[in-house]
C-alpha cells in the first residue's frame, strides 16, 4: 500500500498554516499562546481533510487538552486510515524569543505503521550511514566516533557531532571533546537536530544524545526517507510514565527501536518554517499573503525537498 502523493500537498498546507497562526506569537514571550495558536489551526485543518486519522504522537494525553493528544481522531471520517504524529510547535522557546529554528511538524503513515509512543525522554542516535554494526546506541560514544571515522574515512577531528546542549549531555560533550570532534551544540528543537545528518551541507555526520520520545518519532519517519539510520530506546522514569507505556503495548521497559520498529511502509513527513532555521526559511508575510517553506518526504515516491507555497492569509 502507498499513500497517495495528494496528500503531501495537502498536509504541507496544514504545516503551512499552523506555522503561520505561531507566527503572530514570535518575540512575544508567550510560548503556551504559540503552541495554542498552532495547536487549534492543525486541528481545525486536519478536521477539514477527507481521512480517518488518529494522532499516535501528541502533546499528551486526553486530560491535557486542548492540546492535540494522543488518541484523537481527525478528518471526516471519509478516505484512508492513518496514524498521525505531531509537533504543532517544536521549539516554543524559539518563537516566544524570536530565535533560529521554530517549526511546525507533522509525520503520517498507513494505520499501524507509526509507533504510539509515549510522551517521555529518548535515547537517540541518527547517522547518513545506514549500514548495520557501524553505529549503535549500545556502543560506547569513543566506539562509535572511531567506527564512523573509519566508514567515512574522515579523521574524528573533521567529523561534526550535534547534541542538545544539556547538563546531562556533559559527559558525552566531554569525551566528543575528548576525542578532538567537532561538536555543534542546539538549544531546542531536536527534530530538526537528528535531520542534520541527511544532508552533506548541514556537515552534522552523528546526532546523539537524549531528548523527546514524540520527536524521535518524528524524525525517524523523515530520515527513513532520507535512508539514513536512527535508533531509540525510551527513558521510563516514573511509575506514570511505565504504565502509560504498558497501556500502549510496550513490555519491555528497555528495549532498543531501529528505525524500521518504529516508521514501517509508506509516510509523509511535512516541517513547516515557523522562524528561519537550518532546514528551512521562517513564515513571511507579505500584504494579505504569506510565504511558507516546508521540508516535505513522501516515502514511496522518493520525494524529499523543501517546498515554497505561497498562500492568501484568509
Amino acid at each position: 500500500m502507498t499513500i497517495n502523493k495528494k496528500f503531501v500537498d495537502q498536509f504541507a498546507i496544514v504545516t503551512s498554516k499552523a506555522a503561520l497562526a505561531s507566527s503572530y506569537f514570535v518575540g512575544k514571550k508567550d510560548k503556551i499562546a504559540a503552541d495554542k495558536a498552532a495547536v487549534d489551526s492543525m486541528r481545525s485543518n486536519l478536521n477539514n481533510m477527507d481521512i480517518q486519522g488518529q494522532i499516535v504522537i501528541g502533546e499528551g494525553e486526553l486530560d491535557d487538552a486542548p492540546m492535540l493528544y494522543i488518541g484523537e481522531k481527525l478528518g471526516t471520517n471519509n478516505g484512508p486510515k492513518f496514524d498521525i504524529a505531531v509537533d504543532p510547535l517544536e521549539g516554543t522557546n524559539f518563537a516566544a524569543n524570536n530565535l533560529p529554528g521554530a517549526l511546525s511538524v507533522i509525520a503520517i503513515a498507513e494505520k499501524n505503521n507509526l509507533f504510539e509512543a509515549p510522551e517521555t525522554y529518548m535515547e537517540k542516535i541518527s547517522t547518513k550511514v545506514n549500514e548495520k554494526n557501524v553505529v549503535d546506541l549500545d556502543y560506547s560514544v569513543k566506539k562509535n566516533i572511531f567506527n564512523l571515522s573509519e566508514y567515512l574515512n574522515k579523521k574524528p577531528e573533521n567529523l561534526t557531532a550535534c547534541i542538545m546542549d544539556r547538563p546531562r549531555h556533559n559527559k558525552i560533550i566531554k569525551e566528543l571533546n575528548d576525542l578532538n570532534v567537532n561538536v555543534k551544540l542546539i538549544t531546542d528543537g531536536d527534530v530538526c537536530g537528528a535531520l542534520l545528518v541527511t544532508d552533506d551541507k548541514y556537515n552534522v555526520d552523528i546526532f546523539l544524545g537524549t531528548g523527546g520520545g514524540p520527536e524521535g518519532v518524528l524524525a525517524a519517519t523523515a530520515l527513513d526517507a532520507f535512508d539514513c539510520s536512527f535508533q531509540g530506546r525510551f527513558l521510563f522514569e516514573t511509575n506514570d510514565d511505565k504504565n502509560r507505556a504498558k497501556k500502549m503495548g510496550i513490555k519491555d521497559f528497555s528495549k532498543k527501536y531501529e528505525l524500521k520498529e518504529i516508521v514501517s511502509g509508506d509516510s509523509i513527513f511535512c516541517a513547516t518554517g515557523i522562524t528561519s532555521g537550518d532546514l528551512v526559511s521562517g513564515i513571511k508575510i507579505k500584504g494579505d499573503q504569506f510565504v511558507s517553506e516546508t521540508l516535505v518526504t513522501h516515502k514511496s515516491s522518493g520525494l524529499k525537498k523543501v517546498i515554497k507555497l505561497e498562500q492568501n492569509i484568509l
